[in-house]
């Protein structure tokens, strides 16, 4: 993990996060933009069942890479309490 805000992130991975915390939720998040995010935001370990454990401050997530190239609606819903709890997203939103 190289920080705890989003600034640190770059312009492509704060477009994912804007994503993330949209509402209504977007349906065309793509898998390899949501991984790339987590990759430089968080601690993200691939296991040999091809699920994702995802550790972001204390919190920590398990992600099942989607069939399709785009995340659902669950996960997104999942990667935005994730994120809020990390202080990356405001509460309340």
């Amino acid at each position: 993990m190289t920080g705890t805000t989003p600034e640190h992130l770059s312009e492509h991975h704060r477009t994912t996060l804007e994503q993330i915390e949209r509402h209504p939720t977007s349906h065309n998040l793509e898998w390899h933009a949501v991984l790339a995010l987590l990759e430089e935001a968080a601690d993200v370990r691939e296991e040999h069942d091809g699920k994702y454990i995802v550790k972001l401050g204390e919190e920590r997530l398990v992600l099942t890479r989607p069939r399709h190239k785009d995340v659902d609606e669950q996960m997104i819903v999942d990667l935005r309490h994730l994120f809020t709890s990390a202080g990356y997203l405001p509460t309340g939103k």
